[in-house]
């Protein structure tokens, strides 16, 4: 783990620490902080310069998309409201620096057919052979979980053995994003490829002691940027590679593994109405589901009725965009 360095780094280490006692997860609040961290340090920045100015040039100096700026803004504002409180400084130099606007964002969704080809694109990547079987079978059990039930991607990855429930086919999840857990019910498949994993696992590993429901060793569980790195050969296996674009104020997403999710949700709903249901009732189902603690959280989801639907919206805004 990265450590604070600039002259700031015992507040941040316990402002991170604070936080984590209050139960809320710290890793996007460490990369925000690590950004002013670094910011300082190339600055060579001491307590006199923490003013509005510097700030305002801090933001200047951001080369990231608004919303991401505005991030790193109101946690570093939360930050210096934390000092203030420990009366480690006067004022919040932050407080009258206003957020910028953000741009309008479209994000990849998945039709259910190509949720179907990258499922059996990282299963074709799966090294029958080879010592490290059950480490590309593992990776392949993370992407099918993201697919097949809207998870985060830390969600499968910090599973445990006993938070899966094979006789009453739900999955446990424990401390999300928002400390809310919950027990979800699984897809009979789902549940069938769980238990067939943990087979190969025993089979393979010989006095299997590590408690990650998914493991890249019999040690060491997976960590997020393995996963991603498979999620985007599967991308690239299926022809869906693509850049993420900027057309006037609007940001087109690429595929990142949280593209499942989104598609998860949109794809859900679309098969309710297809039904001949009402969306808006399931609504608040699905934002249980997802671990989301208010359903604006999962409204943010809905933007789009379906990968069609984005298809059409992003060729109309690249149109529209055209130098004439």
């Amino acid at each position: 783990m990265s450590r604070f360095e600039s002259f700031l780094a015992p507040q941040f280490e316990d402002y991170m620490l604070y936080r984590q006692q209050l139960g809320y997860d710290t890793d996007n609040l460490r990369c925000a902080l690590k950004t002013v961290d670094r910011y300082m340090l190339t600055q060579n920045a001491d307590a006199s310069d923490l003013t509005p100015a510097f700030f305002l040039s801090l933001r200047a100096n951001l080369r990231t998309q608004n919303k991401s700026i505005n991030r790193v803004l109101s946690t570093t504002r939360m930050f210096f409201d934390y000092l203030l409180r420990k009366d480690y400084c006067q004022h919040n130099p932050l407080k009258d620096i206003p957020l910028l606007p953000e741009e309008n964002f479209i994000p990849f969704i998945f039709a259910p057919s190509q949720i179907n080809e990258l499922i059996q694109a990282t299963a074709k990547r799966l090294q029958i052979y080879a010592k490290d079987f059950v480490k590309d079978l593992g990776s392949y059990m993370a992407i099918l979980l993201l697919a097949r039930c809207g998870m985060r991607i830390s969600e499968p990855l910090r599973l445990q053995r006993e938070h899966f429930r094979a006789d009453d086919r739900t999955l446990y999840i424990e401390k999300t994003k928002f400390k809310k857990d919950r027990l979800i019910p699984i897809p009979n498949s789902v549940v069938t490829e769980i238990t067939n994993y943990l087979s190969v696992r025993r089979s393979f590993w010989h006095a299997d002691s590590n408690s990650y429901l998914l493991a890249m060793s019999k040690e060491k569980p997976f960590y997020d940027e393995f996963i991603r790195r498979r999620f985007h050969q599967a991308v690239n296996d299926i022809g869906l590679k693509c850049r993420r674009q900027t057309i006037g104020n609007t940001n087109i997403a690429a595929p990142t593994p949280h593209s499942l999710r989104h598609s998860f949700a949109v794809n859900t709903l679309k098969r309710i109405k297809d039904k001949g249901k009402s969306p808006q009732h399931a609504l608040p189902v699905l934002a249980a589901y997802l671990g989301h603690s208010e359903y604006k959280h999962t409204v943010k989801y809905l933007k789009l009725l379906d990968a069609k639907h984005r298809y059409q919206l992003v060729n109309f805004i690249k149109t529209q965009n055209r130098d004439p």
